[in-house]
Parts: C-alpha cells; structure tokens; sequence
C-alpha cells in the first residue's frame, strides 16, 4: 500500500499546507474571539429571568449545537453571506459560520461557570450593598473565568478541527490544499496523511499551551 509513496507530492505542496495552516489557525482564532463575545450574551440570556430574553437564547442554542456545522457553513455561504453583501465570500462565510456555531457552545460554557460559583458569595455581596452587577463583574466572573479556560481551549481546539469543513467553500485552508493534491495527482495517501499531521501537530502544540496557560493561572 505505500510501496510507492510519494514525498515529492508532499514537497511540492509544504508551503500552500503550511499557508493553509496559518488560515486555518487565524480563522479559528478570530471565531473563538468573536463567538465568546456573542456568546456571553447568549450566556446572560439563558440565565436572565425574563422568557422574552431566556427562551431566544435557548432557540439559539439549541439550533446550533442541533444542526451539523456543515449545513451551518452552507447556509451562512450561499444563504446569509450573498443575502447581505450580494455575492459570496468564502473567508467572511467561514468566519460568520464559525463564530455563529462557536457562540453556541460559548454560551453553555459561561453558564455552567457562572453557575458553578456558589451562591452564598452573591447572597454575601448583595448584603454588602454591592449590586447584581458589581456582584457579577468583581466577585462572580472573575472567579468563573479561571474554571471557563480548559473549556474554551477545548472549545478552540474543536473549531481548529471543525474549520476542516469550510474546503467545501474553497476557502484556503489545510483541506482545501490537500484536497487539490489529491486532485492533481490522483492520490489518496500523501493528500490526507499530509492534513492529519498538520492538524495533529496544531492541535497537539495547542493543548499543551493551554495546559501552560492552566497552571500559571
């Protein structure tokens, strides 16, 4: 099966798999960053005591975590992306698809922090004259924050992987390249060998930076 194994289809493609790597890494990372943001939100409406606020959230995250980001991906690229700005873009579409998706999850990870801090130090806070939001931005976040970190690196990692989907866009990234090679050549070994070690050591070098950043915190 690899008698004939060509590592000259590999060179030839080093450097758009390693290009196709820089996207990938940049594309999950702008998606954390945009998805925790929405996702705190989110997060805020599932908790909040009005169902006007609480059952929306709920829709949302249900919707995404119940639906394949696949389809999520072409939706927002031949549905969402060309209905706002009148033609397709695969970067802007992996971006929205990603972040939307990861907003989902965010969003159950802010939730289960915020309601893993004990009770009696809010109760303790209020009786102190602090209000609900001081309560929350000084006592409550900062502690839930520290237990939220191996979530959202887990959280990372996993779009590093899912953002393998967006090839079916044409965007860039690691698949896209791999899937050319295979294309080019007629191979099946050397393309997705190729992608697996890249993702691999992605995701490998991520989780040890992250239990880095665990144990300084």
């Amino acid at each position: 099966m690899f008698e004939d194994f060509r590592f000259d289809i590999i060179l030839d493609y080093v450097p758009l798999v390693l290009k196709g790597a820089l996207l990938t890494v940049g594309l999950s990372a702008a998606s954390i960053l945009l998805g925790s943001i929405l996702g705190l939100g989110i997060g805020f409406g599932k908790m909040s005591r009005h169902w006007y606020l609480r059952w929306p959230a709920v829709c949302y995250v249900n919707f995404f975590r119940g639906t394949p980001l696949y389809v999520q991906i072409l939706m927002v690229h031949f549905g969402l992306i060309y209905f706002l700005l009148g033609t397709t873009n695969s970067i802007i579409a992996a971006i929205t698809a990603l972040s939307l998706n990861s907003a989902a999850y965010s969003a159950e990870i802010y939730r289960a922090g915020i309601q893993s801090i004990d009770k009696g130090q809010t109760e303790a806070a209020l009786s102190l004259g602090l209000t609900g939001r001081q309560t929350m931005r000084h006592i409550i976040l900062p502690q839930a924050v520290k237990r939220m970190i191996p979530a959202f690196g887990n959280e990372f990692i996993t779009l590093v992987k899912d953002s393998s989907l967006i090839a079916i866009i044409a965007a860039p990234e690691i698949m896209y390249w791999s899937n050319a090679m295979r294309s080019q050549y007629m191979r099946i070994w050397e393309p997705y060998l190729t992608a697996s070690l890249v993702y691999f050591i992605l995701t490998y070098s991520l989780n040890k930076l992250l239990l880095y950043i665990e144990r300084k915190v």
